[in-house]
């Protein structure tokens, strides 16, 4: 099959295609005289198996070590994704029955207890803790879970309880001037919440408020808040680091 065709087949783009070609993570074994790429049935399972575990979170040089290794074993890859992929329907599937029952108590239909208003949360399993491995360090993204680790179940709900003020703080603000001082007051809360879990440079504080746009993951949790939020904390942010540089 033609790139084009692959592309099509997928739902991924050309240029994500050319990429991984270009990184030597999928190389086409064919290419004809004239330079058009050509992929195999082999290089289709290989993609298949790029995509899950891209999909599981993991980085495309992590990936790339792990489907050239030479013990690697399709078979047991795909058991593994299977396992890891049940693992997040189950975590998607306890945080919607709380955001079901979340909706039923704003109704005044039952009656939630602060315990179960967070039940779903666990930052014992982050989605996108081998991304920030690749973009931080191993150094410290195992502080920030050695320390999350430590805490108690009741410790970690008051966390997410408090994330949650300064995100719903911040919703308030955004359709003011990220420069303005209640702005700038609410994002400091923020910089210091996540300096309690890990050390964040202003720089990094700011390359992640990038993130917060750049990866639509982000995006999407974000604007739960609000619609916008995302775009807010990222002006916000990049205000509050170019202002505190010594």
């Amino acid at each position: 099959m033609k790139v084009k065709e692959v592309a099509d087949l997928v739902g991924i783009s050309v240029r994500t295609l050319h990429y991984y070609d270009e990184i030597g993570l999928l190389t086409p074994e064919k290419v004809t005289e004239s330079g058009y790429r050509l992929y195999t049935d082999n290089d289709l399972e290989k993609l298949q198996q790029i995509l899950f575990f891209k999909e599981l979170g993991f980085p495309l040089k992590k990936i790339k070590e792990i489907i050239n290794s030479p013990s690697f074993d399709r078979h047991e890859a795909l058991v593994l994704q299977r396992k890891m992929l049940l693992e997040k329907r189950r975590r998607l599937d306890k945080m919607i029955a709380t955001i079901d029952k979340t909706i039923q108590h704003m109704k005044g239909e039952i009656q939630m207890t602060n315990k179960e208003k967070f039940e779903g949360f666990d930052f014992s399993h982050n989605p996108y803790e081998q991304e920030a491995r690749e973009r931080w360090g191993d150094e410290a993204v195992d502080k920030a879970n050695a320390k999350i680790g430590s805490m108690s179940k009741d410790e970690q709900e008051a966390m997410a309880k408090a994330m949650n003020s300064i995100y719903k703080k911040l919703a308030a603000l955004r359709h003011g001037s990220p420069e303005s001082e209640e702005a700038q007051a609410a994002i400091k809360e923020w910089y210091d919440f996540l300096n309690n879990f890990g050390n964040y440079s202003l720089e990094a504080f700011k390359g992640l408020g990038q993130m917060y746009v750049d990866d639509e993951r982000f995006t999407k949790n974000i604007d739960q808040f609000g619609e916008g939020l995302a775009k807010f904390m990222r002006d916000a942010m990049a205000v509050f680091a170019d202002q505190n540089k010594k």
